[in-house]
């Protein structure tokens, strides 16, 4: 332990994380799974967490169903991420970021033979899916609780591993920007870096290094977005089309509601997003500490945190646009 910072040094650790390491501690194979669609809490978590296993003598899987995006591939060297198989047994399976069992994607039909299911999440949303649930809505991000869990663990938190949960609690935060962000992220945070997170190269690959296709889809958003209620509300869509001719793939939307979020007068963003002609996903924001886009978002299905929520609604676009937006507009409403 370092003695230049009694706080984290001193703060006791939940019981449950002594339930999830006696489960570890008992299971010699061991797949980490994370949510369709990773951002990069869902990816640095699942590598940091799947790096400290193997160091531990751990035989681990990495599993996603959409796998590493392109953006944060610097995470994975080693190509540890990789899509799910049928017919594998595991003694433990560890589900990070993921607020439900749906949100896993592909990944939940091939990990039915396991011993033990464990859930670590921060979502105020989630499902208690695990048979171990360590959901903390109170934490900025997943990987914020795998720092504390290594951590209690005594587990070496190598450089590679501070990359990835450094990356993990920095996105999640919105660069430490958003206003769940709180005193011990940056104490986890400057941990990390004396742990060796490379600055550099993270902010680098995660903030400034952005594809062509990203900046024209950007380009497009500037072109067409839309704003209502007084200003209040912003949203655009980004139908497939949107996506062949602009050359972008899914990843290249990662981000892209900041944008419309930033304007001065919008309290809450919304992207649309075509999944297929009859399935459209939603992401919403808010700015204001009286709009919980969690709610709107669990009206359709969804969910995800205060300040941050989405959704897939099954139906024809106009409807769910229409839907959508009163619900915003309603939620406005009531905050007056």
């Amino acid at each position: 332990m370092n003695s230049s910072t009694p706080s984290l040094q001193m703060k006791p650790h939940p019981k449950i994380i002594d339930r999830i390491l006696e489960g570890v501690r008992d299971s010699r194979t061991i797949c980490v799974v994370g949510h369709i669609r990773p951002d990069g809490d869902c990816i640095g978590s699942q590598l940091g967490l799947t790096l400290a296993l193997k160091n531990e003598g751990k035989k681990v899987v990495c599993w996603n169903e959409d796998g590493v995006p392109s953006k944060l591939a610097f995470l994975d060297p080693d190509h540890l991420v990789q899509r799910p198989r049928r017919g594998l047994e595991f003694d433990c399976v560890i589900a990070t970021d993921a607020a439900s069992f749906e949100r896993l994607g592909k990944v939940g039909s091939c990990i039915g033979q396991r011993k033990l299911f464990i859930n670590i999440d921060h979502h105020k949303s989630n499902t208690r899916y695990a048979d171990v649930n360590w959901v903390s809505a109170k934490e900025p991000s997943t990987g914020e609780l795998i720092f504390r869990l290594l951590r209690a663990a005594n587990w070496p938190i190598t450089p590679p591993i501070a990359d990835c949960l450094f990356t993990a609690v920095s996105t999640d935060t919105g660069s430490f920007q958003y206003p769940s962000t709180r005193p011990s992220t940056y104490n986890v945070a400057g941990e990390l870096v004396k742990r060796g997170a490379n600055l550099e190269k993270i902010c680098d690959e995660v903030y400034q290094s952005f594809p062509l296709s990203r900046v024209r889809l950007l380009q497009h958003v500037y072109n067409h977005f839309k704003l209502t209620h007084d200003n209040q509300i912003a949203y655009f869509w980004l139908r497939k089309n949107d996506f062949v001719r602009t050359g972008a793939s899914s990843d290249d939307s990662e981000g892209l509601i900041d944008h419309i979020r930033a304007i001065a007068p919008v309290v809450v963003a919304c992207v649309f997003e075509e999944l297929a002609p009859d399935l459209t996903r939603i992401s919403l924001r808010s700015k204001s500490e009286k709009i919980n886009v969690n709610e709107i978002a669990a009206q359709f299905g969804g969910g995800g945190h205060t300040a941050a929520a989405g959704a897939r609604i099954p139906g024809r676009p106009l409807s769910i646009q229409r839907r959508v937006i009163a619900a915003v507009k309603k939620a406005l409403n009531a905050a007056r």
